[in-house]
Order: structure tokens, then sequence, then C-alpha cells
């Protein structure tokens, strides 16, 4: 299962992110919007928005509601606090303090969604440590299984 940098390296993903973090008319609440609405607005095919909005779904980022034929879909940002903190320690790192950040804790994460080329390498760098991370972990458990064999978990 992918975790969430997998998710949000994906720039369509992050696309519909910020049309739906757009959507929220004061901090805490967010608005929703239907599929049809995301394809007219963002010009992507109704296919690819559903099969986007299913993994953000599936990810805890968006909830839907079902009306008839029609699903409306809203933000749910919570699970984006694992990248907030992620790259706050690399804006640490680089001299920036809590304090130099905007009010929103989440605002440095959004602003890279906007499908801009910055956006798109903090997303790639990021899926490419946790895919490095847990090909790492994967291959620690294989070994220590093949070096211990009582040790396999069954």
């Amino acid at each position: 299962m992918a975790d969430i940098f997998d998710v949000v390296a994906d720039p369509t993903r992050r696309q519909l992110l910020s049309r739906l973090l757009q959507l929220a008319p004061r901090p805490g609440v967010a608005g929703e919007i239907s599929v049809g609405q995301l394809v007219t607005e963002l010009g992507i095919s109704q296919p690819t928005v559903s099969k986007h909005l299913k993994t953000l779904r599936e990810h805890g980022l968006v909830t839907v509601r079902e009306e008839g034929q029609h699903r409306y879909y809203r933000l749910y940002p919570a699970p984006l606090i694992e990248v907030e903190e992620f790259v706050g320690r690399f804006a640490e790192l680089a001299g920036y303090s809590a304090a130099d950040r905007e009010p929103d804790p989440l605002a440095a994460v959004h602003a890279a969604w906007a499908g801009t080329e910055v956006g798109s390498r903090i997303g790639r760098v990021a899926a490419n440590t946790a895919f490095g991370a847990r090909s790492a972990i994967q291959g620690a458990q294989e070994r220590l299984g093949e070096a211990l064999p009582w040790a396999k978990r069954g």
C-alpha cells in the first residue's frame, strides 16, 4: 500500500487536493465539490479524476458524500500532517523556524501542491525516500529470515 508521500507525489492528485483546499470557506471548514465540477474546472477526464479521487479517499485525504448518482468530495487534511512534519524538518535545517512559517502549519505544503516544479520535485524526493526506506527494511527482513530461518514470520 502506498504511503502518504507516494499519494501526494502525483501532480494530478496535488491538483485535486489544491482545488479542494480552495473550497474551504474558513480555516477548519472544508467545502465540497462534485466529480463533474472537478472534471470541468480542471480539464481532466472523468475516469482520471475518479481514479485519483479513489486513491485520495483510500488514504483518508478526502471524504465523499453520495447524493443520487452524484459524488461530492471534501478535503480531509489531517493525514497531511505527516508530510508537513517531514518537510518542516528540512525547513528548520535551512534556518527557518516554526515562527517564520505562515499561521496555517500546512500552508507551505499546500503551496507546493500548486503543480509547480518545486512541488513536483518535493513530491518525487519524498516518494523516492519513502520507497528507499521501505525497500531497505524489506531487504533487511529478508536477510534476517535467511540468516535465522527460525525467526521467519509465518
